[in-house]
């Protein structure tokens, strides 16, 4: 691994947003050219994603720049695994095609890595806004208010999943040390089929070391682009079956069983459930069978949290 950051994006059919994220990466990439690396996947795009990597590639003749098209649409999250597995440097940043950064951003990111070579986990602190409307949901994710290094990654994840729960799934804001990121991709591979695996990779990270969080925000989070914001099954899925099965696998990792109940009964409490009546409607028979396991999680936790054994 000679390079210090891998820089990836996965795509699918959004040739005019990675053309801009290339716009982006062109400007701030000048003076670390030897530090990184460029990862673009394509996820079997029918659009003209291609036309724009082949340009793009051409601009960045100096720059170590991997381009890759998969056979057919894998899905989002393998797709993303791709390209972590892809990446050949001390640090790899996935982000997405569609997710605002400031120019400063990667600068400083080559600047800390460098600084803090014991780094298992670096997250960005970032801002959210409802993309249809322009909307500011928030300014910032995490109230942090210092940026010291943290030797304890585990205590930051848990702090930061509590405080706000997209702030350690969303792609964009995590930097993984390599190796430590395609290590939790192997020791979850069944995970590639749940789309909250991003949470798993960032706790495994934190679980190995030290970590940081930023102060000041550096990206944007594009909330309500994602296809899963418009596919109701999917985002019963993720309510119902990928959340619950995140919380027990972080157990098995280190995190305390106690915190992790902890979060199944949280969930249960803050739950939106409406989207299980809609869901109930729509697909009775999914619905059904897949609420009676989730309430039996729920009241195992509730169990095991009031006398833990």
């Amino acid at each position: 691994m000679n390079k210090l950051l891998t820089i990836a994006i996965p795509t699918y059919n959004r040739a005019n947003l990675l053309d801009k994220q290339l716009t982006w990466l062109s400007k701030s990439i000048k003076g670390f050219e030897s530090e990184c690396e460029i990862i673009v996947s394509d996820n079997c795009s029918t659009d003209n994603t291609q036309e724009v990597i082949k340009k793009w590639q051409q601009y960045f003749h100096n720059v170590t720049f991997q381009a890759n098209r998969n056979s057919e649409n894998l899905g989002v999250m393998k797709n993303i695994a791709y390209c972590i597995n892809a990446a050949t440097s001390k640090y790899v940043w996935t982000i997405g095609d569609d997710d605002p950064i400031q120019e400063r951003t990667l600068g400083y990111v080559v600047k800390n890595l460098q600084e803090h070579p014991d780094l298992s986990l670096f997250i960005l602190n970032f801002s959210c806004r409802y993309e249809p409307t322009g909307e500011l949901i928030y300014e910032k994710c995490f109230d942090v208010k210092n940026e010291e290094i943290s030797e304890n990654g585990k205590a930051v994840f848990e702090r930061c999943l509590q405080e706000n729960h997209s702030g350690v799934g969303f792609m964009t804001a995590q930097i993984y040390r390599t190796q430590d990121a395609q290590t939790a991709v192997r020791n979850w591979s069944s995970g590639l089929s749940n789309m909250e695996a991003q949470v798993y990779w960032t706790a495994f990270c934190a679980s190995r070391g030290s970590a940081k969080v930023t102060n000041e925000t550096y990206v944007e989070s594009a909330f309500g682009s994602s296809y899963w914001m418009r596919e109701p099954k999917i985002l019963f899925k993720m309510q119902y079956i990928d959340l619950p099965r995140l919380y027990v696998k972080l157990i098995e990792i280190g995190y305390s069983r106690k915190f992790c109940r902890k979060l199944v009964l949280k969930h249960f409490l803050k739950n939106n459930w409406r989207v299980f009546f809609g869901a109930l409607r729509r697909w009775p028979v999914l619905a059904v069978k897949t609420i009676v396991p989730y309430l039996a999680l729920v009241g195992e936790s509730a169990w095991q949290f009031v006398l833990p054994l």
